[in-house]
């Protein structure tokens, strides 16, 4: 997917943020950044269609957020192409007042949660996206620069990485939630040329798995 350079063409290298595969959580809890929670079953799954779909890609650098489901996913990445996984922890999840609660969407507006909603723009919950967005797009430049001339993997969480795209998109970063592109195991593929972002793809090699996913509370 990549072309030789030459002295008056631009090399192309291909950065994929890939979010993890399904999680463990029969309590539907707000995991964020809590450890201890694997892929399931299907997400190891999804894990693996993911490798098998890039295996033929050339990937010379792949790069997961410290929590458990982003290494799980990408070590079966890593290791179709002989690979070790680096650890970053600019592409951790977002921070999140809720996290760690079960949170039902009619106790979400109880009285004790108002100081925290109060700018969903911010948002005033959690970890401010203009944050997010800068040290997502700090990794995703130290991943094409490791990967130039090839192709990088980065496996992050859903919300750092629409907010990495809405970056790159110049859109606002506040947004609702359930409008995000960011399925269970989705890449969305930033292609440079150069150092200048040409297109941002999005597919979902792990499409016909998703109906079999939980709808639990998680990232």
């Amino acid at each position: 997917m990549t072309e030789s350079a030459t002295s008056e063409e631009p090399m192309t290298t291909v950065v994929h943020l890939v979010r993890h595969g399904e999680v463990h959580n029969p309590q539907a809890v707000l995991y964020g950044r809590l450890e201890g929670y694997h892929l399931s079953e299907l997400g190891r799954e999804m894990a693996q269609v993911v490798a098998d779909h890039l295996a033929f890609n050339d990937i010379t650098h792949v790069v997961a957020s410290p929590l458990e489901r982003a290494q799980e996913t990408a070590a079966p990445i890593a290791v179709a192409h002989g690979l070790q996984v680096t650890t970053d922890e600019r592409v951790i999840e977002a921070e999140n007042y809720f996290e760690g609660r079960t949170v039902a969407k009619k106790d979400l507006f109880a009285p004790r949660n108002w100081a925290k909603l109060v700018n969903p723009r911010k948002p005033s919950w959690g970890e401010p996206y203009e944050q997010i967005g800068a040290r997502m797009l700090s990794a995703i430049d130290e991943a094409r620069r490791a990967a130039s001339g090839h192709e990088a993997v980065i496996v992050s969480h859903q919300l750092p990485v629409w907010t990495a795209r809405n970056k790159l998109e110049n859109r606002r970063l506040w947004h609702d939630p359930r409008a995000r592109e960011c399925t269970l195991a989705s890449l969305t593929s930033l292609t440079y040329r150069g150092d200048e972002l040409g297109s941002i793809a999005y597919s979902e090699p792990a499409a016909a798995l998703l109906a079999r996913a939980s709808k639990g509370v998680g990232a």
